[in-house]
Formats: C-alpha cells, sequence, structure tokens
C-alpha cells in the first residue's frame, strides 16, 4: 500500500482515488527533491517470432530480386540475339550477292531500314519516360546516395528501360545492355518488395513490410547489385559495387543478402541461357550476359605464357594511356551533354528523336563504308586444339563462325568487316581469342572510328549502356599495342588476348573509375585469378591518371543534372569550417500545437521535406496562458520536456548542491522578483520562468513571414523533435485535428501502419481540398514527430558532421546548442562540395 502526500489520496495496486487536489507527475517530483515509491515494473516482452517472420520475409523477397533481376536479363539477351541475327542475316546475304552484283547501296538501304527503325522505337520509348534514357547508373548511384530521383524506380521506367535497350542495341548503336541492367535490376529492387504499383494502380496487396525508405535502399542496393551479377556473371563484383558505387549506409547483414541476390541472379539466368543455348538444362556454363571466355595458350606453343613479370612495366604504360584516354572521352561528352542541355532538351521532344536518328544513320554508314573500304584480308589461322570443356568450345565455334569474308578470297577474311559486322560481345571475344593476326592500321582506324562514334551516342534519348563499348575500345587499343610489341618489337612471349584484357581494363576504368569493383568484376569474368594483379595494377594506375584531369563519367553526368552527390569524405582543410559555418540559420518550423491554417501556408510556400517542433522562449508565461487554449497546450507542452530533462538530470547528479538542469538556472537575474516562494508550487513555477529572454511574441497561428524583423528571426527557440512534410500532410488529409474548447486528448490518434499507408507516394498538398478543413482547428504534432533525431552542436567540426550525415542516412541535421535551443539546421545541400568550398572561401576572407 502506497502512502498518501500533499493531498487526500490513496493508492493501491490496482486503484487510486484522489481528493480535489491534482497528484504530481514523477518528473515534478524529482524536480521537487521528492521521491517516490517505485512499483515493480514487468518490462514489455519483445515479440520475437515476429522479429523471425520478418527476417524470413526479407530473405526471401531478396531471393525473389535476384530470381526476377535474372529473368529480366534473359528476356533482353533473347531478343537482342534474335533481332540481331535477323538484322545481319539479310544484311549479310544481301551484301555477298550484292557484292558480285554491284549493288551494295541496296544492301546498305536496308541496313539503314533496320537500324533506324529499331532506334526509333527506342527513342519513343524514351518520351514516354525520360528517365529510362542513358544507363541508369547515375541515377541509381544518386538514389543510393540518398537523393530521391522522381520516376527513377517506377515500373513504367522499368519497362520502358528493358524494351528500349532491345532495340537500341539491336539498332547497331554503339550502346550496351550490361549497363541498363544495373538500373532494371534496382527498379526490381524497389517495386518487388512494395506489392503495389503507381503505374497499374491494380496490381496492389495488402502486404505491411518494408514500407520505410531505409528498406526500399536496402533492397535497391541488392537489386543493383544483382544486376551486375546478371550482366557479367560476377556476384562478388555486383556486391562490392554496390557498396563502392551506391549506398552511402552499409551493415554486415545488408552484404549478406546483396551476395545471396546477387548469387540468385547469376545462377537464375545462367540456368536459363544455359538450357535454351545448349538444351542442357542444370549445366551452368552461361554465367553472364557477357562473357570473355578462357584465356588459354595453344598446347603447340611452348613459350607462350598469359603474362610474365616484365609485362606489368607494359601494363602500367597502358593504364597511364588508358587514364589520358578515359579523360578525353569524359571531356568530350561533358561538352557534348551540355550542348545538349542548352540546344536539345529546350526544344521540343521530336527533337530528341531526330538527334538519336542522325547519330543512328552516321553510325550504319560509317560501319558499312570501313567494313567495305578499309577493311584488309588476313590470313585465318589453323584451329588449336583447345580442351573438351563444352562452355570454351562454344567460345571457340563462336569466334569462328562470326568471322566475315567479305570481299576476301578463301582462307582469309575482312579483319575489320569481322569486328564492325558483328554483335559487340562478338568482337570482343575476337579481340580475346582470335589467334589470327589484325591489321595494325585497321585496329588504329577501329580505335578512332569507335572511340568517336561512342562518345557521341553516349547520352542521347535511348537506353544505353557504356560498359561493352568502352571493353570493345580498349580491346582494339590492347590488340594494337600487343602486335606492336609482336611485330616491331619482336617480343614474341607475348598473349594477345592478355593485352587485349588489359586494354580493356585500362580503358573502362580510365573513363567510370571504378576500382576495387571493376577488378572483381573482370575477374570473375575471365574465370582466371592469375589476372587479379595485373587487372588491378591497371586500373589503379588508369584512375590516378584520369583523376588528375577529371571526374568519372558517371560523376560527371551527375554534376551536370546538379544532384547533391556526397563523396566518401571532406578534405582535410575543411575541418577549419564548423557546423554553424555551414548551417542554414533561417528555420521554416512548427510549433506542437499549430493551427490548420498555419500549417496549410507553411507546406504550401515551401518546399522543405522536414520541419523542427519548437515552443519560443518568452516570459509572463501564465498571462498567455489566460484565455487561450493554443498557447497554453505548447507551454504546457515545453514545461513537461524541460521537467523531464530537468528529472533525468538529477538522477545523474543526486551530489550536486544545485538545480539539476542548466535551463533552469536564472539566465535573466533582472526580469525575475526576487521573493521567495511561499509553496513548492510557486518554487516550481518559478524555476520554469526563469528561462525567460526579452524576446517579441509569435502566436503559433501564424506563419513564418519574409516580413520579420532580424529579430523576430532569430529568437530562442527550444527543440523538441522533427516531423516530416509527409507526415504533415498525412495527418491533415485524414482530419487529425482538435478544436479549440477541447482537450489535444480528443484528436483522433493514428497508427503506424495508417501514417505509412500511402506510402511511397504520399498525398501533396497542393491536391488538398481546404473547403473540407476549419483553419482554425488545431494539429497535435507531438505524437507523431521524431523526438530524437541526431543533432550537432553548433562548434562540431565538419568532417564530423558530414561523417554522421552520410553513414547514417540523414537527411536533416539539426544543430542544437548546449541549452536546447535550436540554432540552425543542415540538409545535403550544405554539405556538397561546391557549398563547402564557398564557405571555406568566406572563412579564409575573415580571418
Amino acid at each position: 500500500m502506497a502512502g498518501c502526500r500533499g493531498s487526500l489520496c490513496c493508492c493501491c495496486r490496482w486503484c487510486c482515488c484522489c481528493g480535489e487536489r491534482e497528484t504530481r507527475t514523477p518528473e515534478e517530483l524529482t524536480i521537487l527533491g521528492e521521491t517516490q515509491e517505485e512499483e515493480d515494473e514487468i518490462l514489455p516482452r519483445k515479440d520475437y517470432e515476429k522479429g523471425r517472420r520478418y527476417e524470413a520475409v526479407k530473405w526471401m523477397v531478396v531471393f525473389a530480386i535476384g530470381v526476377c533481376t535474372g529473368l529480366v536479363g534473359l528476356f533482353v539477351d533473347f531478343f537482342v540475339r534474335l533481332f540481331t541475327q535477323l538484322k545481319f542475316g539479310v544484311v549479310q546475304t544481301s551484301v555477298e550477292e550484292c557484292s558480285q552484283k554491284g549493288c551494295l547501296a541496296l544492301s546498305l538501304l536496308e541496313l539503314l531500314g533496320f537500324n533506324l527503325t529499331f532506334v526509333f522505337l527506342a527513342s519513343l520509348l524514351v518520351l514516354i519516360e525520360p528517365v529510362a534514357a542513358g544507363s541508369g547508373i547515375p541515377e541509381v548511384k544518386c538514389y543510393l546516395n540518398g537523393v530521391k530521383v522522381p520516376g527513377i524506380v517506377r515500373l513504367r521506367t522499368l519497362l520502358c528501360k528493358v524494351l528500349g535497350v532491345l532495340f537500341s542495341v539491336a539498332g547497331g548503336l554503339f550502346v550496351g545492355k550490361e549497363g541498363p541492367m544495373i538500373h532494371s535490376g534496382s527498379v526490381v529492387g524497389a517495386g518487388l518488395p512494395q506489392f503495389q504499383s503507381i503505374s497499374l494502380r491494380k496490381i496492389q496487396f495488402n502486404f505491411p513490410y518494408f514500407r520505410s525508405d531505409r528498406d526500399k535502399r536496402d533492397f535497391v542496393s541488392a537489386g543493383a547489385a544483382a544486376g551486375v551479377a546478371a550482366a557479367f556473371g560476377a556476384p562478388i563484383g555486383g556486391t562490392l559495387f554496390s557498396l563502392e558505387e551506391g549506398s552511402s549506409f552499409w551493415n554486415q547483414g545488408l552484404t549478406w543478402k546483396v551476395l545471396f541476390c546477387s548469387m540468385s541472379a547469376t545462377f537464375t539466368l545462367n540456368f536459363f541461357r544455359s538450357g535454351i543455348q545448349f538444351g542442357s538444362w542444370g549445366s551452368f556454363q552461361l554465367p553472364g550476359l557477357l562473357n570473355f571466355g578462357e584465356f588459354k595458350c595453344s598446347d603447340s606453343d611452348k613459350k607462350c605464357h598469359l603474362w610474365t613479370a616484365m609485362d606489368l612495366g607494359f601494363f602500367v604504360v597502358m593504364g597511364v594511356i588508358g587514364g589520358l584516354l578515359g579523360a578525353t572521352f569524359n571531356c568530350l561528352n561533358k561538352r557534348l551533354a551540355k550542348y545538349r542541355m542548352r540546344n536539345v532538351h529546350p526544344k521540343p521532344k521530336l527533337v530528341r528523336v531526330l538527334e538519336s536518328l542522325l547519330v543512328s544513320l552516321v553510325t550504319t554508314v560509317v560501319v558499312f563504308v570501313a567494313s567495305m573500304v578499309l577493311g584488309e584480308c588476313r590470313q585465318m589461322s589453323s584451329s588449336s586444339q583447345i580442351g573438351n570443356d563444352s562452355f570454351q568450345l562454344q567460345v571457340t565455334e563462336d569466334v569462328n563462325s562470326s568471322i566475315k569474308t567479305f570481299f576476301c578470297p578463301n582462307d582469309t577474311y575482312n579483319d575489320m568487316a569481322t569486328l564492325f559486322f558483328n554483335p559487340q560481345e562478338s568482337a570482343i571475344l575476337q579481340l580475346f581469342h582470335q589467334d589470327g593476326t589484325f591489321s595494325p592500321v585497321t585496329l588504329a582506324l577501329f580505335f578512332v572510328l569507335y572511340f568517336l562514334l561512342a562518345c557521341w551516342t553516349y547520352g542521347i534519348s535511348v537506353p544505353s549502356g557504356l560498359f561493352v563499348p568502352s571493353l570493345l575500345c580498349g580491346a582494339a587499343f590492347g590488340r594494337l599495342v600487343a602486335n606492336v610489341l609482336k611485330s616491331y618489337i619482336g617480343l614474341g612471349h607475348i598473349y594477345s588476348g592478355t593485352f587485349a584484357l588489359i586494354g580493356a581494363a585500362a580503358f573502362l576504368g580510365g573513363v567510370v573509375r571504378m576500382t576495387i569493383s571493376l577488378t572483381v568484376i573482370l575477374i570473375e569474368s575471365t574465370n582466371e585469378i592469375t589476372y587479379g594483379l595485373p587487372i588491378m595494377v591497371t586500373l589503379m594506375v588508369a584512375k590516378w591518371t584520369g583523376d588528375f584531369f577529371n571526374k568519372g563519367i558517371y560523376d560527371i553526368h551527375v554534376g551536370l543534372r546538379g544532384v547533391p552527390l556526397l563523396e566518401w569524405e571532406t578534405e582535410v582543410e575543411m575541418d577549419k569550417l564548423r557546423a554553424n559555418d555551414i548551417m542554414e540559420p533561417n528555420l521554416t518550423y512548427v510549433y506542437p500545437h499549430t493551427r490548420i491554417q498555419s500549417l496549410v501556408s507553411i507546406l504550401r510556400t515551401t518546399v522543405h521535406h522536414a520541419f523542427p517542433v519548437v515552443t519560443e522562449n518568452r516570459g509572463n508565461e501564465k498571462e498567455f496562458m489566460k484565455g487561450n487554449q493554443l498557447i497554453s497546450n505548447n507551454i504546457k507542452f515545453k514545461k513537461s520536456s524541460i521537467l523531464t530533462r530537468a528529472g533525468e538530470q538529477r538522477k545523474r547528479s543526486q551530489s550536486m548542491k544545485s538545480y539539476p538542469s542548466s535551463e533552469l538556472r536564472n539566465m535573466c537575474d533582472e526580469h525575475i522578483a526576487s521573493e521567495e516562494p511561499a509553496e513548492k508550487e510557486d518554487l516550481l513555477q518559478q524555476m520554469l520562468e526563469r528561462r525567460y529572454t526579452p524576446y517579441p511574441n509569435l502566436y503559433p497561428d501564424q506563419s513564418p513571414s519574409e516580413d520579420w524583423t532580424m529579430e523576430e528571426r532569430f529568437r530562442p527557440l527550444t527543440f523538441h523533435g522533427l516531423i516530416l512534410r509527409s507526415q504533415l500532410v498525412t495527418l491533415l488529409v485524414r482530419g487529425v485535428c482538435y478544436s479549440e474548447s477541447q482537450s489535444s486528448a480528443s484528436q483522433p490518434r493514428l497508427s503506424y501502419a495508417e501514417m505509412a499507408e500511402d506510402y511511397p507516394r504520399y498525398p501533396d498538398i497542393h491536391d488538398l481540398d481546404l473547403t473540407l478543413l476549419n483553419p482554425r482547428m488545431i494539429v497535435d504534432v507531438t505524437p507523431y514527430m521524431n523526438p530524437s533525431p541526431f543533432t550537432v552542436s553548433p562548434n562540431t567540426h565538419v568532417s564530423q558532421v558530414f561523417n554522421l550525415f552520410r553513414t547514417m542516412g540523414l537527411r536533416h541535421l539539426p544543430v542544437v546548442n548546449a541549452v536546447g535551443e535550436i540554432v540552425g539546421i543542415i540538409t545535403r545541400h550544405n554539405l556538397t562540395y561546391e557549398f563547402l568550398q564557398a564557405r571555406l572561401r568566406q572563412h579564409y576572407q575573415t580571418i
């Protein structure tokens, strides 16, 4: 039986009966130095079964993402092969007939007809969903970095991307299908766990899991990794790609799930491709869309080695040249992208289609003329003995069957036509594994033409990848180096396929500037671990060389779009700045209890995605509380918050002979009457009123105005939490409010499931019907705000702010001083490289 204190109150374990005097809360009793007997409290038991079920569902969803991504890759590969075989079959037959009859112009028209039709269809699909243009890797990189790009992970984007890349690759453009696979996997990862679609609103199930941005980003990471794994047959490389190029937040559990997803995608694609092409289901012989084949010296050549220690010097030089070529490629493409942004994109959308058709026309004519005129007839090599492995035999058959003999006698082939009149994957295999020689002049001309046309093509309004064109361009460069070393320097031990592979790695590394993930992707694609060291050295040198001139191609396009992408870390000199140097001091905030008219005004006049919840520090609070329920509720909330913090501090400092909280100390003694309290209740009230600071008062039903004076704009504001725009709009849409004549307890309460029901497409404030709302009603936002977000002190170093912001995946970081007052807020924009550089220059000017 508990005792009765200060009132006619009798309490027992099951009931409590009190007189007229109101009992104090535990916080108030603590601040006044009183104690209360604590009864045994049973801690809430965690629902472990629910946690296990959630984890099991997550693993099943990750597996489903991998399988679906593999099936998307299978669909793309099947139809690209179908369209390409149809086109080249018709054109090759026509060329062979017309080479004798003298009607090659007709063959060129047939090729133009196929290519222009396919490219036109690809451009139309991009008009339907503009986000489907390009490879999608810059957009996915932004999304995983924490920036929401509109429409990037929608079902309509996936359909346009997949169908568009079919037509753009089949249309003969110098683009690849491997890059868009990463985007496609990301869309699958974002959409599949939601079990609903915005594009097809009938697709909707009541699936209660994964209704947060954090879960969605994790699944997008898994989907992106699965896309890389399906494209290259490299599940480990896909996992590292998602880690290196994408996610700003990572944990050990996510690594294991992403790897499992990548494995699922790889073996799903491998299973179906092996069954369809070889007829032996379950043999797993084709791991990815792009297969490099097995690098193996001929058994008859005893002097041949894949590579030697002496070759590392050549690889370093090739890395430097690859970095220079990549920097040149990126510089030219950046200039083209700026030109398109100024002169093409502002014009009607039909102009973009015409540009794509122009690129297709020029590419087709160049390919046809170069194959017919610039090629040389080279002697075919005798087929060397290769192992009994069915996959390697298939690679050898592909290499031999893709040889083109246009205008060449028996036992010879046209080297230029062999490279141009084949799918790009077949041309890469030719350069990697063709024992016959390619003329150095042919390789040089092919490299220059392919370099220029690929640079022009990347950025037009079609779905396009850059991995395969870069690999093919670099392979030609590497094969050219091998020919020069063999023919003119006399290094007979050189294996041409190795130099072609290193050239491909050097050029691709110089363009995209990836290191760890690209090294593992190439090792897994070659299935040759001995290539690990030369590939890694080459990529490192290419990246260092290219970084001396400009950024990678994806970072360049991210910068052109003005996306505030965060790097991995800040520069050392940025630590001269503090949080108060980069924060935004002009705050738009809401009160714990705010009128609907004020909320609507704030939401319609700003674009912020989160708002601090604050209360003002004012004097004579008793006078303001009289006759105004709204202000009274806000002041009571502030008092309860201060009491809670004070009680916590008193428990930690029982031995101190001072007030338990610095917030309750006398900060403005000249405004406090020096009179002794007669009762403890008066003491409590005076302790609370000692936080008074003489600033102008603002009623909570007034929204922030641009007409405020400097004093009004920077008044002291006690910080209580953050609330999101989506939460405020949801509260307004669902009519969660109470009238001034009622208690805030009468306001309806929404559960978490109800608040997240519209995720990820929340209602827009401009679509709200204001006639259904009473502007004088009050909304209590305290049950829905985040009362304990991450905060930093104004004196925190920028490097600490940056690390906290990036590693925790934050979007808003309030800056709160030592007495709990918010003085500013930091968003992603305040941490971009350009913004920090500008503030650093201002800092140097003020010194």
